[in-house]
C-alpha cells in the first residue's frame, strides 16, 4: 500500500534548487514577436524576474550582439538586478557560449529554468543542449516569444519531447513560495501577485482591503 508523506515532489522548483538563464530580452528580438503581445511579454518578464530576485535564486542574464544589432535589454532587468553583469554573445545558442556556460557550471545547479526570445532559436538551442548534457530543463513559456503563434507552438513541443518541463510566470513565482505559512517570502509573492497577475492580483487586492484576508489563514 502506498503511504502519503506531507512533503514536496522533488520536481518541484524551490529557490535553491535551480538557475534561471533569461536569454534575449532585446529591442530587435521584440519587434518581431507575434505570439504574445509585448506588454504581456514585459509584464511576465517583470513577474518571474522579480521572483527570482526575492527569492534569492542564482540568475544568469544574456544578449546577443547587443551592440551591433539586437540593442539593449528589456529596462525592467537591469532595473531589477542592477549591477549585475551581462553575458553577451555571438552564438544563437547561448550553451555554445563559452562565459555562460562557465556561469552555469559557477552556480553548479544541475536544474535549468529557461525564458527569452525567440522561442524557437535562443530557448530551443540551450533547452536541447543541457538536456542531452544530463540537466533538467524547465521553460516559462509565457515569458518566451517568436514570431508567430506557429513558430512558438512547435519550439514547445519540440522541448517538451526532449524532456523540458513547460511552466508560467505565475505558476513559478508561486511554486518559489509554495506555503503561505511562510511568512518571511510572504509579503514578497503577494507585492508581485499584486502588480503583475492580472484578475487574481486585483483579487488579492480587494481581499485584503475589503475584509482583511490573508492567504494561510485557517
Amino acid at each position: 500500500m502506498t503511504t502519503a508523506t506531507a512533503v514536496p515532489g522533488s520536481s518541484l522548483l524551490s529557490p535553491t534548487n535551480h538557475a534561471l538563464v533569461l536569454i534575449a530580452f532585446q529591442s530587435q528580438m521584440a519587434f518581431a514577436t507575434r505570439n504574445i503581445d509585448i506588454a504581456a511579454l514585459r509584464n511576465n518578464v517583470a513577474m518571474l524576474a522579480k521572483g527570482a530576485a526575492g527569492f534569492k535564486v542564482p540568475v544568469v542574464l544574456t544578449t546577443v550582439a547587443e551592440k551591433s544589432f539586437s540593442g539593449p535589454m528589456f529596462p525592467e532587468l537591469p532595473a531589477i538586478f542592477p549591477g549585475q553583469k551581462v553575458l553577451d554573445r555571438t552564438t544563437m545558442n547561448s550553451w555554445e557560449d563559452q562565459p555562460v556556460v562557465d556561469e552555469i557550471n559557477r552556480i553548479g545547479q544541475k536544474r535549468v529554468v529557461l525564458a527569452g526570445l525567440w522561442t524557437s532559436v535562443c530557448i530551443v538551442g540551450p533547452a536541447l543542449s543541457a538536456i542531452e548534457q544530463g540537466f533538467e530543463v524547465y521553460v516559462i513559456t509565457d515569458a518566451c516569444g517568436d514570431v508567430s503563434d506557429e513558430a512558438h507552438e512547435r519550439a514547445v513541443t519540440r522541448m517538451v519531447q526532449a524532456g523540458a518541463v513547460p511552466i508560467t510566470a505565475l505558476q513559478y513565482v508561486l511554486e518559489l513560495q509554495r506555503d503561505w505559512g511562510r511568512g518571511e517570502t510572504y509579503d514578497l509573492t503577494t507585492g508581485i501577485a499584486r502588480e503583475h497577475a492580472g484578475g487574481y492580483g486585483l483579487g488579492i487586492q480587494y481581499a485584503k482591503a475589503m475584509f482583511g484576508a490573508q492567504e494561510g489563514g485557517h
